[in-house]
């Protein structure tokens, strides 16, 4: 799929449709004869991005590492060390999270620098699993479309701006106003002023940098003997697995518990896969940037780690109710500059994750409309009025409203906003599952200019596999201590799945059906020359238009005319 021949011509015959649509601008359209009707050629379809406004290099380290980092690095250290009892564990934790993410970074690397289009998992999960046709376009467009929002951020945000003013409220109807209106901002910064959009993302980018590099040079102080109370002395029994006040003596399921955490506190590392058709020279691009973020992100996690147990008593630490970063704060400058900065720091640390996500999602929606997925495809798809994917922004406008307003505070707010980490699990399961098969599938002709080593391919396997069976497991604690048994938040992420191929039923199947049609697949020529598919409802009964005849590629290559139907 690397080479120019195999991309451009993917092996798709007339029940498979492989590849889809990237960006579109001219369409072919071929009579029963094979011969191209007239005037059918060149019609711009306008979903091109003026090279103005394409990212390089820096704009895509910023872009993933705005997803990065979030609030996790700044209250989960508490939480692991609870769990584990141990300096030296907890630490380490954070280094192996590190491994792994850089694990599934070389996986993606392998399929976006095959295919450099934007959608990110939505094009690697086509190019293996291309029967039934849509099947696997449905479940991820589902999932996607569902659990894409950006709730959880955004509240957060309206959380700690009222905190930096004095009034703190963890959850109600004022955060979320502020919450609306942060997301609000966002979505017409990026639909209206796109670069700007950028540029504050990367100035955001720059300052969660600046931030954790103050927390780390003032926990190399801290070791130094400059804080202001005394030595914790966490550091004289570095790997020993302690049973204390609030931490320690969870068992293999707190240590299960703990790694979960800890993975998530990185995700967010393939945000730039989604957006590989606005990269600037995307291989190149993708290549040098997404490695520099994942491992920057790394190295600054373990040593912010390294900083919070040279100031923080462990349990103090460990029973802590509020930010973790708010204790380090305050044990190394006093209480009033940890209360005016920090809430401040995590309000625009949320707002930066909320502008990268919105950005990255709206590219996915869009990709999604192009191909016909979406119901009002074509409005979903538009680039109208701004040559932007305005459309699409307010498609995750709308989700993210809803989340924030619907659901009542407490238990079921927290269960929809935590939900949507979970159905990735078996999605990047199916990623990591596909790569395999395709290096070992002599037929498929995969190639590529990055090239992922089995054992590591195998480890993201497990790792995701680990994943998706651990919220199964039976907690030693209540099993309704979250407001909800412990397995509602497992199966309610695999229905969500599984309304995927619902959707996929209803729109293929049982539509077409009673609607009398069938979807065909037309060639298209992109605004790069590429030739890729988009789909068209075609009435089974009566003559069939010309206009609507497409024009397919068997798996040598070979031009067919003919409809190729589902």
């Amino acid at each position: 799929m690397a080479d120019a021949t195999s991309y451009k011509k993917p092996p798709v015959d007339n029940d498979t449709f492989s590849d889809h649509v990237d960006s579109e601008a001219a369409s072919e359209v071929y009579d029963e004869n094979g011969s191209l009707l007239s005037g059918k050629t060149g019609s711009s379809l306008g979903y091109g991005v003026p090279d103005s406004r394409k990212i390089g290099v820096t704009g895509a380290v910023f872009l993933i590492l705005n997803k990065m980092i979030g609030t996790g690095i700044f209250s989960t250290p508490s939480s692991i060390f609870a769990s584990t009892g141990s300096v030296g564990i907890s630490i380490l934790l954070w280094a192996v999270a590190g491994l792994l993410t850089l694990s599934g970074l070389s996986v993606y690397l392998e399929f976006g620098l095959a295919i450099p289009r934007s959608g990110g998992e939505k094009n690697y999960l086509e190019r293996v699993f291309r029967k039934p046709p849509f099947l696997i376009t449905s479940v991820f467009a589902v999932q996607m479309i569902l659990l894409g929002f950006s709730a959880g951020n955004s509240l957060a945000f309206g959380r700690y701006v009222l905190l930096a003013c004095g009034h703190p409220m963890p959850d109600g109807l004022v955060p979320r106003i502020i919450a609306v209106a942060c997301m609000t901002f966002v979505v017409l910064l990026h639909a209206i002023k796109p670069t700007w959009g950028l540029r504050l993302t990367n100035a955001l980018g720059v300052f969660k940098v600046l931030v954790l590099l103050l927390i780390v040079f003032a926990g190399f102080a801290a070791l130094a003997g400059y804080r202001l109370i005394p030595d914790p002395h966490n550091f004289d029994n570095f790997w020993a697995i302690e049973k204390g006040d609030g931490y320690g003596g969870g068992g293999a399921y707190a240590y299960a518990t703990a790694l979960l955490q800890v993975v998530y506190s990185y995700k967010g590392w393939e945000n730039a896969n989604y957006v590989m058709g606005e990269l600037k020279n995307p291989q190149r691009t993708l290549k040098i940037a997404a490695p520099l973020a994942v491992i920057g992100v790394t190295v600054l996690y373990v040593l912010a780690n390294v900083a919070y147990f040279a100031a923080i008593p462990k349990a103090e630490l460990a029973k802590s109710e509020v930010i973790v970063a708010g204790l380090f704060f305050r044990n190394m400058f006093g209480e009033s500059i940890a209360a005016r900065s920090l809430p401040a720091f995590v309000a625009l640390s949320n707002i930066g994750n909320v502008l990268a996500v919105s950005f990255a999602h709206s590219r996915v929606n869009q990709e999604l409309a192009k191909e016909g997925i979406l119901p009002w495809s074509n409005f979903w798809a538009s680039t109208k009025p701004f040559r932007t994917p305005a459309a699409a922004l307010f498609l995750h406008w709308i989700v993210t409203v809803i989340v924030l307003v619907a659901p009542p505070p407490g238990p079921a707010y927290n269960f929809i906003v935590n939900l949507y980490t979970y159905p990735g699990a078996w999605i990047n399961t199916m990623v990591a599952g596909g790569l395999i098969y395709l290096q070992f599938k002599k037929s498929e002709n995969w190639s590529s200019p990055w090239r992922t080593w089995l054992p590591v391919t195998i480890v993201y396997l497990l790792l995701n596999i680990f994943l998706a069976i651990t919220p199964f497991i039976p907690p030693n604690s209540d099993w309704n201590a979250d407001g909800y048994p412990y397995y509602a938040f497992p199966l309610v992420g695999i229905a969500i799945l599984l309304l995927g191929v619902v959707y996929w039923a209803v729109w293929t199947k049982l539509l077409p059906k009673l609607g009398g049609y069938t979807i065909v697949a037309e060639t298209v020529i992109d605004e790069t020359g590429e030739e890729v598919m988009r789909y068209h409802k075609v009435p089974t009964t009566g003559p069939r238009e010309a206009t609507t005849q497409p024009l397919l590629w068997d798996g040598n290559a070979s031009v067919h005319s003919g409809y190729g139907s589902l």
